[in-house]
């Protein structure tokens, strides 16, 4: 296993439609790229990670979170009709010609795929080494709706069944329980051999293995962005852990104030009472504050004052930002996440 080469490959373009910057856009204070970024570096077998961007930008956060990005992908490979063969072709042939590197499995994670867990990535792996007649093993769930009672509409508003079996002649009539089972892809997980991405031309080759996820969760829609969300506030109420938030107070804690002018400060009181059940679940709070960096005025004593006035519960109030488990402000854990997490808490998470 260890002389083995494995690469994970996550591609990560900047052009997303359905929701702009998706793949760095902050879910629950972290870019959604980095979210496989770690995982690929936690898997006890991938020993190189690898994001494929056409953004500088991109490529900076990618870096940042401990993946390499050695390249920057062409235009001509980043549309949004772009096969993901092209782009892992593109790779290939890059990392081959510029530093003589060939690896033996490609691990493709899609970025909008938060929710695997490592072990799953591990076994895959191991299930793919372990049948050397596979080309790949894709990961796959059960589908809620059998495609057996699905159909076609034709021009005539007639109907035409999807989906035939030999043996049967109306499976649609048949009562779910003795159709066959059928499963989706999850576009969770991909393992592949480099064979099959350079000789077959194939993302999957013919001879591809199955390995079954219970759920399926990809974020494409905004409301598949918010399942995300919901989804890891779930897991952060299960980590016992008191952590350390720090709470921007202008445009968190306070309305945004004219001209800067802090004097006319007004609360934020949905997150105050956020900030107070955090404050009251066990969580440091520490408030910051950058009045006056620029103008170089002492706002101090008029910060204090509001925020004792607003009752903002706290541990410590700072001028600059501070060292913390989340910022909550537009760089990291943002006002909706954070008020919905202190909703999800009940004493720690």
């Amino acid at each position: 296993m260890k002389s083995q080469k494995i690469l994970a490959l996550i591609p990560a373009r900047q052009g997303s439609k359905s929701i702009i910057d998706k793949n760095i856009k902050s879910l629950a204070g972290k870019p959604l790229l980095a979210y496989s970024i770690e995982q690929a570096l936690a898997s006890k077998y991938i020993n190189r990670v690898i994001v494929s961007t056409d953004s500088e930008y991109y490529q900076q956060i990618a870096e940042a979170f401990g993946a390499e990005v050695p390249f920057l992908r062409p235009e001509s490979i980043s549309g949004d009709l772009t096969p993901d063969l092209e782009v892992f072709q593109q790779a290939l042939q890059w990392l081959q010609k510029n530093e003589d590197y060939t690896p033996d499995i490609i691990v493709h994670l899609r970025p909008t795929s938060p929710f695997r867990e490592v072990k799953e990535i591990d076994e895959m792996i191991e299930e793919l080494l372990a049948h050397p007649q596979w080309d790949s093993i894709r990961a796959v769930c059960p589908v809620p709706h059998t495609p057996y009672k699905m159909w076609f509409l034709r021009e005539d508003k007639t109907l035409a069944p999807l989906l035939m079996l030999e043996g049967i002649a109306d499976p649609y009539n048949q009562p779910r329980q003795a159709l066959p089972e059928v499963y989706l892809q999850t576009a969770n997980i991909d393992v592949v051999r480099y064979d099959t991405i350079v000789a077959q031309n194939s993302m999957t080759g013919k001879n591809i293995g199955g390995y079954v996820q219970k759920i399926f969760n990809d974020i494409d829609l905004q409301s598949d962005w918010e399942k995300a969300e919901h989804l890891i506030l779930q897991q952060y109420s299960g980590n016992e852990q008191s952590r350390t938030f720090s709470v921007d107070i202008d445009g968190v804690v306070a309305q945004l104030s004219p001209n800067n002018d802090y004097n006319l400060s007004q609360p934020n009181w949905p997150v105050i009472e956020a900030v107070n059940r955090m404050y009251e679940q066990g969580h440091r709070i520490v408030l910051f504050t950058a009045r006056g960096s620029k103008t170089g005025i002492d706002w101090s004593a008029v910060t204090k004052q509001q925020i004792e006035k607003w009752g903002v519960k706290h541990h410590e109030l700072r001028l600059g930002k501070v060292t913390a488990d989340f910022y909550v402000d537009d760089r990291n854990l943002s006002v909706y996440e954070f008020i919905e997490l202190s909703k999800k808490t009940n004493s720690s998470f």
